[in-house]
């Protein structure tokens, strides 16, 4: 709720600067400050959820273990599958010049950062780092990453209203899209409790929002072969479930 209630002022910000027309970097800025709400939410609740611990010393704690790349590369992999495929569905039917939305190396830099500063950077902490680990005390992993995936969705909504789709088309959008982050935060998770460090759910969460963001295609289509082939990986790996990780004792 504190998160939700840090957001929409701040997201009301972003929509008076575009509204405004004032420079785009200004957008960028207030857009990339507004994502950090659920981070912003848990530094005020800290010491009232953690009484006499350390702010510093707990975010140390979540990047404390060795990044394994045995975790990294089948994690990236996937994802630049799930890239690769829709890239060839989404160019069968464009019409446009270009497949993708940026036309030059700078300008991928440029949305690859503010990507990562406007996500990532911003949601992982709250959502994973504190959420997570606290659902998975008293649910399995793959119930507590359905309960965050719902409301890490849910938290979206001040979005959905801005992409100017209506009717129908919006009512896809959201059924995708809850999809979709549903079925990546289960798939988040999964690598997470293989590793215990939250540069992983970073980097998962940095190329799902930066493959879809450079995508030059109809929104609706490209959202729904997000949510086709991340709840396609997330079901596969549920079904495996490597090492226990979305059934068994993962407690921290």
């Amino acid at each position: 709720m504190l998160t939700n209630l840090i957001f929409l002022p701040l997201f009301c910000l972003v929509g008076l600067i575009s509204l405004s027309e004032l420079p785009e970097w200004l957008f960028d800025l207030a857009f990339c400050v507004s994502a950090w709400s659920s981070t912003f939410a848990f530094v005020i609740l800290f010491h009232k959820i953690y009484p006499g611990e350390n702010f510093i010393q707990f975010v140390k704690g979540r990047f404390k273990n060795k990044i394994k790349f045995s975790v990294i590369i089948p994690a990236v992999t996937i994802q630049v599958f799930i890239f690769l495929i829709i890239l060839l569905l989404v160019s069968k039917s464009n019409e446009a010049n270009s497949i993708f939305t940026v036309s030059s190396t700078g300008m991928f830099i440029y949305f690859f950062m503010t990507n990562l500063l406007a996500g990532p950077l911003g949601e992982e902490l709250g959502w994973r780092g504190f959420a997570q680990i606290e659902l998975q005390k008293k649910h399995s992993s793959l119930m507590a990453s359905i309960i965050i995936g719902f409301w890490w969705g849910m938290w979206h909504l001040p979005i959905w209203f801005t992409t100017g789709l209506a009717g129908i088309d919006l009512i896809q959008y959201i059924l995708y899209f809850m999809i979709a982050i549903i079925a990546t935060k289960i798939v988040m998770t999964a690598f997470y409790n293989l590793n215990q460090n939250l540069i992983v759910p970073i980097i998962i969460h940095q190329f799902f929002n930066f493959f879809a963001g450079v995508i030059n295609g109809n929104v609706i289509d490209i959202i729904m072969y997000n949510a086709i082939f991340y709840l396609a990986a997330a079901v596969l790996i549920s079904l495996i479930n490597p090492k226990n990780v979305l059934y068994g004792d993962t407690k921290q």
